[in-house]
């Protein structure tokens, strides 16, 4: 099953993305020439990382009749010299009152993440010029 995201370059360091009635902004920082009018492309890219596994977090809660109000996801990220990112982390806060017995459990719910999924196991990338027309 194939889909299919339509990549507009939009002018300056403007690209913007197309997909299933949306369009999806990104900028450059002004640092890399571009006007900050919206993220980065690998700001979204960490964005989908931490949103994805919210969604599995909140749902974990849904099924389990546990209020989510109150839960945020922090994610942060190292790089080395080279400004290689070299690790992710994201830590699951809840409050004082949320069940201690279901903390691994919220863990688990958030590494089914399809996104931490193709991380783990990329698919092939291929990139080629065509034709428009």
């Amino acid at each position: 099953m194939s889909q299919q995201m339509t990549i507009r370059l939009a002018g300056d360091k403007k690209i913007y993305a197309a997909y299933d009635g949306f369009e999806i902004r990104t900028d450059q920082s002004v640092k890399n020439g571009g006007e900050a009018s919206s993220p980065e492309p690998f700001d979204l890219f960490l964005a989908s990382l931490g949103t994805c596994a919210g969604h599995y977090v909140n749902s974990f809660c849904a099924k389990r009749d546990i209020p989510a109000a109150g839960i945020e996801l922090v994610q942060s990220w190292t790089r080395d010299e080279k400004r290689k990112l070299v690790g992710i982390r994201i830590e699951i806060r809840v409050p004082a009152d949320f069940p201690q017995k279901c903390h691994a459990a919220l863990v688990r719910a958030a590494g089914q993440c399809s996104v931490k999924r193709v991380l783990e196991s990329p698919p092939p990338i291929e990139t080629l010029v065509t034709l428009r027309g």
